[in-house]
């Protein structure tokens, strides 16, 4: 989500306000992305498998329109209006869990950034993009992400379906000095940068668009992969993942995990840690046991 931004002594000022309603288009066909000549309640467009979902923060059922006009391959499927809230699918507000502090940027003014608290604070704008922490499976990954961290041999992360980049900020958070977060979805992309941004890490982690089956083999030591199953059984085969030193696998269900431990069991590497949630969420963290195996 776009939001207006003020700056404070050279950096971005946080305390912001999501829109209170969205009025959503759903499209077929993918959105020449040179072609946006939308007005100033153009918030952002999501595009996947073939599909475009454009959002305002008022009606523009003639912009829509004019657009189709401009672009007769795409074709207009569906229109809804909702509270952000609705979208998001929860009302997301400031949380703790393990060593974080999660906070949306229009709760986090000053005072309460800058308070006194032992836990490492996250600002988290999730625009658009699911994934502000509350998902089991996050918050797994969040407590296997502290054990990593323990271990000295992680300065490096690659965070593949890095979604808002909550994973690799916690990831810099917590010491670790280089990050690179991957996301397929351009939007997801664009979201994780600006909360990058947000938490002024542009030092420490670089977020790019991409497939994680390409980016696989980008040398780190520890790997985070909370991604889809159909995704995942394919990254655990390449050659890229063995030579992890660590990794954290997660947003799998049950017979998903039953499928991702099986093949794990039968490569060079151990599985320190499991997570179990709901009795449907799994999230699995392991390490690579034959140094210098490819």
């Amino acid at each position: 989500m776009i939001n207006p931004q003020a700056h404070r002594n050279s950096r971005e000022k946080i305390a912001l306000s999501p829109h209170e309603e969205l009025f959503i288009y759903y499209l077929k066909g993918r959105l020449a992305l040179s072609d946006q000549k939308f007005q100033h309640n153009f918030i952002g467009t999501w595009q996947e498998d073939g599909d475009s979902i454009l959002f305002f923060s008022t009606s523009a059922d003639q912009q829509i329109e004019n657009l189709l006009h401009r672009q007769p391959h795409l074709e207009y499927v569906d229109g809804y209006r909702m509270p952000y809230n609705q979208w998001l699918g929860e009302k997301f507000t400031t949380f703790e869990h393990g060593a974080f502090r999660i906070m949306p940027p229009w709760e986090a003014v000053d005072d309460q950034v800058n308070s006194v608290t032992d836990k490492l604070t996250i600002i988290l704008d999730p625009g658009l993009v699911f994934g502000t922490g509350t998902h089991p499976t996050t918050r797994d990954c969040l407590a296997a992400l502290e054990i990593a961290a323990e271990s000295m041999q992680i300065s490096s992360v690659l965070d593949l379906g890095t979604g808002t980049g909550l994973l690799a900020l916690a990831a810099a958070r917590l010491g670790i000095e280089r990050i690179v977060g991957i996301d397929l979805n351009h939007l997801a992309a664009k979201t994780a940068r600006r909360n990058v941004r947000l938490n002024q890490l542009e030092n420490r982690i670089v977020i790019a668009q991409g497939r994680a089956e390409e980016m696989i083999a980008y040398p780190t030591d520890l790997l985070i992969a909370n991604i889809h199953y159909d995704v995942m059984h394919h990254l655990i085969m390449n050659k890229g993942f063995l030579a992890k030193k660590r990794f954290i696998l997660s947003g799998l269900m049950r017979s998903e995990a039953k499928h991702i431990t099986g093949s794990l069991q039968r490569s060079p590497v151990k599985l320190l840690k499991q997570w179990t949630q709901d009795g449907i969420w799994h999230t699995i963290y392991g390490e690579r046991v034959q140094k210098g195996f490819i």
